[in-house]
Parts: C-alpha cells; structure tokens; sequence
C-alpha cells in the first residue's frame, strides 16, 4: 500500500536532503514538533518510502566507474530477472522500464576492486539467462549525480 504524501511529508523529506540536519532544526523551519518529525520520518522509513544514506560523487573517487545498461529479456517476467539482476556485485539499482529495452540497470565499477566493466559481464553478467541485448553507457562527466559507496 503507497504511503500518502501529505505536505508536511514532502516538507520533512525536502529538508533532509542534507540526511545529518537535526530534528530539531527540521522542526523549528517547519513550525511543528521535533516529535512530530521523529515519528513522521520512522513511519516513511518503516513505509519503505524513505531511506537516509551517505552518497558520493563518483568523480571524485579515484579508479570508480559508473555504467548505465540497457537490458533487453527474452522474458516477460521482469520483476524476478530485476531482482536478480540487483543481486549482482556492482549493482546499484535496476528499474524495469518501458520502451526499447526492459531494464535499465546502474552499475559503479572498480579495477582496484577487482570489478571492471570486462569482469562484470565475465563473472557477473554471465549468472543471467534470458539476455537478448544489452548496452553499456559509460558515464564520463555527470552533474549533481550522486550514488552510494557500494565497493
């Protein structure tokens, strides 16, 4: 069941863009109850709604590497080769879209962790069946794109 979005939610949600602000500080802004934040926020976190995370730029971490991959199935069932897919090490997230292909899946990669783009689609890429097409997108320059340290 989705969570309503009422404006106190998108009020308390759009202040913690910056995850460490205090309760109270979201409170007095906002003119309610750091309680009131508290409890608001554990209930998204508890909905599945929100979740509060560090996140890097990844050009300013040496040797990483994001990829964007269009994916394309010889399957209909999207949802089970999306999971599967997230189970993948250097997966960060894998959404099944609509168009040319079925899955859109975003991947950040490290030759000094011993995954590179060649080792994802030999050791890990290679566990999925039902690949029809799959295209690699290298990010070479992003802008206010963020994504969490997962090596």
């Amino acid at each position: 069941m989705k969570t309503k979005m009422d404006e106190t939610n998108k009020a308390i949600i759009r202040q913690l863009c910056d995850g460490r602000k205090p309760f109270s500080a979201i409170a007095e802004e906002l003119d309610i109850t750091e309680n009131t934040v508290r409890s608001r926020v554990n209930k998204l976190i508890e909905e599945g709604v929100l979740q509060i995370s560090g996140l890097v730029n990844p050009e300013m971490i040496p040797g990483l590497q994001v990829v964007m991959m269009g994916v394309k199935l010889k399957t209909l069932d999207l949802e089970r080769k999306a999971k599967e897919f997230s189970e993948l090490r250097g997966v960060i997230s894998v959404a099944v879209v609509t168009g040319r292909y079925d899955l859109f899946v975003q991947l950040v990669l490290s030759e000094d962790e011993g995954l590179s783009l060649l080792e994802f689609f030999k050791y890990e890429l290679d566990k999925i069946t039902e690949i029809s097409d799959v295209e690699t997108y290298v990010v070479y320059q992003s802008h206010n794109f963020r994504i969490p340290f997962i090596l």
